[in-house]
């Protein structure tokens, strides 16, 4: 059986390591850390991006910066490149209002799952990306593009797959 092929967003990599203890925050990084033994188990196949990785190179803490280095090594997390159809998709999601011109990061994490045929995107980004506005939205624009409609979740909701 082959393993679903998962791309990890920035806050995957950060909430491993989270140290706050603000409301759910704790338990979001029991859900992340559950996520990363699934990926050792073999059933996800992990992907992220350069954009992921010079979200972790502007991570203030050198520490933590290392740390989220090394979950990326010790996972074999293959990190995906940029491309024109990345931009053109990130451009079109942020003009069909899936995701904010401000957002355009986020835009790109979603592109680049799409455009390099990955199941979904795992995210704690639930202001930009893990929302039922900007799955919906994406929706409409991948089958648009020719597209698989990829899925768009929280942790918590990965542990139920």
């Amino acid at each position: 059986m082959e393993a679903t092929r998962i791309y990890l967003e920035t806050t995957m990599f950060s909430f491993y390591y989270e140290t706050r203890q603000k409301p759910h925050y704790q338990e979001y990084k029991a859900q992340v850390r559950q996520v990363f033994d699934l990926i050792k188990a073999g059933k996800f196949e992990p992907y992220t991006s350069i954009y992921a990785t010079g979200e972790i190179d502007d991570e203030p803490d050198p520490e933590k910066r290392a740390l989220m280095w090394q979950l990326i090594r010790d996972y074999g997390v293959e990190i995906l490149d940029d491309s024109e159809e990345v931009k053109r998709l990130t451009a079109l999601y942020i003009k069909e209002d899936a995701v904010t011109r401000a957002s355009k990061t986020d835009a790109a994490h979603i592109a680049i799952t799409a455009v390099n045929g990955l199941d979904f995107i795992v995210s704690l980004n639930f202001g930009h990306i893990a929302r039922a506005w900007t799955v919906e939205r994406v929706r409409r624009v991948n089958i648009r593009e020719n597209y698989k409609a990829i899925g768009i979740y929280r942790p918590s909701e990965v542990l139920e797959l």
